[in-house]
Formats: structure tokens, C-alpha cells, sequence
């Protein structure tokens, strides 16, 4: 049986932040303004997974509570995939989108899959990692924050 969850996550740019997507480190002028690291990309990647498990939302596991302030995403989505493993789930396959007007993101998406695919304990062809820009429309576009949408696909 396989089940689907979608995911989205959006943050402003900030300065004096990393900017971090993936769990890969981004050279930008700005960074994600956020309780936790910021990583929108990983941060729709939980929701998709919790979603497709029937585990509620990121905000339910990990509240904006001292416990995660700044807080590297990495280990959010680690024990994410705990809890769908204890759920009977393993991962079948992520597919995910980011969008930002900048920095362009082409020459880090493969990094990325491989980031993705060792924290999630599967193969790189399981990860799909797609960067957009919004042509200068909406909140992205004129580069106040970038967004991030995925869809994971869970077996039984």
C-alpha cells in the first residue's frame, strides 16, 4: 500500500542568516528567517511525510517551544522519519519544489537529492528536487522569502 501526503513551507529572507535548503548550506546574502534553521524545503518535506502517515503537522511534533529554537532541520526530519518508520512506513519517494527569485539553485539541486536521500535511508533516484522562480510575481518573486512545496509517497 502506498500512501500520499503533501507538504509547504514558507519563510522571509532575513540578513545575519544561513541560507539552508536541504539540508545543504546555500552561499546567499540572506538566510530564512525562522524558529528552527529555516529549511523550507525540509520543512515541507515533514509535512508531506507526517501527511501521507496521518501524523498530524510539523507544528504538532515540533512546536516552536526552546526545545527547537535553531535547531538544525536535519535532525527534524530525522525524527520524522522515525516516527513514520514506527508507523509501519518506509519512504517510496519524495517529490518536492523550491521557489526563489535567487540565488539560483540549478547547480545545487543534485547535492541536495544526495543530502536528502542519505538522511531519508534511500536511493537518490527516490528524490526529486525541482527549483522555480516566480518571474519576479508575488513575495518570492520580488525576493522577500522563498516557499517550498512536496508530496512524499509512502509504502507499506
Amino acid at each position: 500500500m502506498t500512501r500520499f501526503g503533501i507538504g509547504y513551507d514558507v519563510h522571509k529572507l532575513a540578513t545575519g542568516r544561513k541560507l539552508i535548503l536541504g539540508g545543504v548550506e546555500i552561499p546567499h546574502e540572506f538566510g530564512l528567517e525562522a524558529h528552527s534553521d529555516g529549511d523550507v524545503l525540509i520543512h515541507a518535506i515533514i509535512d508531506a511525510m507526517l501527511g501521507a502517515a496521518a501524523l498530524n503537522d510539523i507544528g504538532t511534533h515540533f512546536p516552536m517551544t526552546p526545545e527547537f529554537k535553531d535547531i538544525c532541520s536535519v535532525e527534524l526530519l530525522e525524527r520524522t522519519l522515525k516516527l513514520v518508520t514506527e508507523k509501519g512506513y518506509r519512504v517510496g519517494n519524495i517529490d518536492s519544489i523550491v521557489v526563489a527569485q535567487r540565488p539560483k539553485l540549478a547547480p545545487y539541486v543534485m547535492k541536495i537529492r544526495e543530502r536528502l536521500a542519505e538522511i531519508l535511508q534511500v536511493d537518490i533516484d527516490a528524490i526529486s528536487v525541482k527549483a522555480k522562480t516566480e518571474e519576479g510575481l508575488g513575495f518570492t518573486g520580488t525576493e522577500q522569502g522563498i516557499s517550498s512545496y512536496a508530496v512524499a509517497g509512502l509504502e507499506k
